[in-house]
């Protein structure tokens, strides 16, 4: 990869950051997440009801690497609030348990709270796609 890819990507990525008030990247889209991290962490943040903005880390790699160069977080997903890196789906999931999470985004909510925080949503299956490489 080139230096003015890396630094394209790494713009792209900080200006997203900066942009949104509260991203998420992750493995997926909040309507079809590809793993139970990137899952959990979706439940959460709709639970809270607050708008998010959310970036599938999947189609190019180079996200993925660029954006834990710019957080020092090496696991997906990450979230950002006003700017800030606040974790992955562990310090999440902690934070909205004791309701520093619902602080953070300034919603005045009693979920959390000592609470468990929801689980994801089963996915559904997808259907039976046959690949014929004949």
């Amino acid at each position: 990869m080139s230096d003015d890819q890396t630094t394209q990507i790494r713009e792209a990525i900080q200006s997203a950051i900066t942009e949104n008030p509260v991203i998420l990247f992750m493995k997926g889209t909040p309507d079809q997440p590809m793993c139970g991290f990137s899952a959990r962490t979706v439940a959460i943040l709709q639970s809270v009801g607050k708008p998010f903005a959310a970036v599938n880390i999947l189609p190019d790699p180079r996200i993925r690497q660029e954006l834990s160069g710019l957080s020092d977080w090496p696991t997906i997903p990450q979230l950002f609030i006003d700017g800030e890196f606040v974790g992955g789906c562990d310090i999440v999931t902690e934070m909205y348990e004791s309701g520093e999470l619902q602080h953070a985004l300034g919603v005045e909510d009693d979920a959390g709270n000592g609470q468990a925080a929801p689980e994801a949503q089963a996915q559904e299956p997808a259907p039976l796609t046959i690949e014929n490489r004949l």
